[in-house]
């Protein structure tokens, strides 16, 4: 008896993929030299040792070699990527200012409704640059800083310089190189000692421009004691050509303080993404990642949390989405350097029509980190007989006083399942988007409100045929 592949619909990205005109008040050439730094540094007006940080980190990016391992980065070509556009806009604080292409891009991506519902500040990036950031009132009186990182680094320039790719240096990488040499962009917080922020704060980057690439930086300080839920979303519309999105993430976490970081990336299909988040945590603070990876042609991205100071707590929830023509290697790094550190890994992929969906994680314990605790799980679930999962969890003990957890899962949607729900009155498609749905829900939970029915509206998939 011939078995039938299971097919999968794409999930629709119209809203996504609805172009804006190629508008630009000023952009670089194509390509990387020191005359385009240069000409991006003059144009943003920026101090002198910024310029020399970016001329150093093009030096570092021409030293490295580009990675063999993970993805295939054989067709990008960064001399056809323009490193910086700056649209036809200024920096806003009302949102009726913004430019009503800009305006309707972001209101069809439900970003302003999202502000005035359920949000303390956003900022909104179009290109390389933010055209609108608002924080309320109250928050400003608490001494809490939420702006782009631009005027942060006119307003707060002693505070950049003390941790400006300090935590994730230009030598780190290749790709953290070119970020420090073309970085544009992103957001600042600062949350005083002891301030709870309970509403969260949210930045929104959306690349419009063909053949471009996005670079912003987003640094967070957590003081002693304080509290901050940060939402990112990401997203452009599909092009014939190769866009790219080397961003950059930087957090603080200071003693007894809590961070929640949470993203979803849901880039289009021309898209290489090749991001860097890392978090260093002191005494009994907190980071909580909570991971959603859709879109883009490759991804690597591995958020790294640093446990650093004793009692350091680490949470990663995770879940990537492969298709056709993706190949998303993602996962999450944890070190822990001092004793009575904990961290946990709740990472799941799915992989259909093709796709190709890595787990890739990193769990390291120092040898004088004595007493720590840490669980990792890993589940993957292809959806046919033509996609791709794998993982490779590297785990590196130093000592053995400790109490370490892994476990790891691969498998395909059964057919003792989908016949068991299809025996209760329970059609076959409606049978298998139960069971995809009930493997994301651990993640879907922890999202915020918005970002939950999105995550939802992307898994809410059709299925025909049968199983096999």
């Amino acid at each position: 008896m011939e078995r039938k592949k299971t097919y999968v619909e794409d999930v629709s990205r119209t809203i996504y993929d609805i172009k804006n005109k190629f508008d630009y008040r000023f952009k670089t050439d194509k390509g990387l030299t020191p005359e385009i730094i240069k000409e991006i540094s003059k144009e943003k007006n920026e101090p002198q040792w910024m310029t020399d940080f970016r001329l150093k980190s093009l030096e570092i990016y021409y030293s490295k070699p580009m990675p063999t391992w993970g993805v295939d980065l054989t067709d990008l070509d960064i001399d056809e990527i323009i490193a910086y556009i700056r649209p036809d806009a200024d920096m806003k604080t009302t949102w009726e200012e913004v430019p009503e292409d800009i305006k309707d891009t972001f209101e069809r991506l439900g970003i302003p409704q999202a502000e005035r519902e359920s949000l303390a500040g956003v900022g909104a990036q179009y290109d390389s640059e933010v055209v609108y950031h608002n924080i309320k009132q109250e928050l400003v009186d608490q001494g809490v800083i939420y702006t782009d990182i631009e005027t942060a680094l006119v307003e707060y320039e002693d505070i950049l310089k003390e941790y400006f790719m300090k935590l994730v240096p230009p030598t780190d990488h290749k790709f953290a190189a070119l970020h420090g040499a073309v970085w544009s962009g992103g957001s600042f917080v600062y949350v005083p000692e002891g301030v709870n922020v309970d509403i969260p704060l949210q930045s929104y980057f959306r690349l419009n421009a063909p053949g471009a690439g996005q670079f912003e930086h987003t640094l967070i300080i957590v003081e002693k004691g304080a509290k901050l839920h940060f939402i990112e979303g990401c997203s452009a519309p599909v092009y014939n050509v190769n866009n790219l999105h080397a961003g950059c993430v930087e957090l603080f976490i200071k003693e007894d303080a809590t961070l929640r970081y949470s993203t979803i990336e849901n880039w289009s299909r021309n898209m290489y993404n090749l991001n860097t988040k890392r978090a260093l945590v002191d005494k009994n603070g907190t980071i909580e990642w909570v991971s959603g990876s859709f879109g883009s042609k490759v991804s690597m991205l591995y958020p790294m949390s640093i446990l650093k100071g004793e009692g350091a707590r680490s949470e990663f929830t995770g879940i990537t989405f492969a298709s056709t023509g993706q190949h998303l290697d993602t996962g999450t790094k944890v070190v822990h350097a001092a004793p009575h550190t904990t961290s946990t890994v709740n990472s799941k992929s799915i992989s259909k029509n093709g796709g190709y969906a890595f787990y890739r994680g990193l769990l390291k314990v120092a040898p004088g980190a004595y007493g720590c605790k840490s669980s990792v799980s890993c589940e993957s679930l292809m959806l046919d007989n033509i996609s791709k999962s794998d993982t490779l969890p590297i785990i590196e003990l130093n000592n053995d006083d400790i109490d370490i957890g892994h476990e790891a899962k691969i498998g395909r949607i059964s057919d003792e399942a989908i016949f068991y729900l299809m025996s209760r009155g329970i059609s076959e498609e409606e049978a298998k988007a139960m069971i995809v749905r009930g493997f994301v829900e651990p993640i879907t939970k922890e999202l915020p409100l918005e970002y939950a029915v999105e995550l939802n509206n992307l898994i809410n998939i059709e299925l025909e045929g049968t199983i096999g």
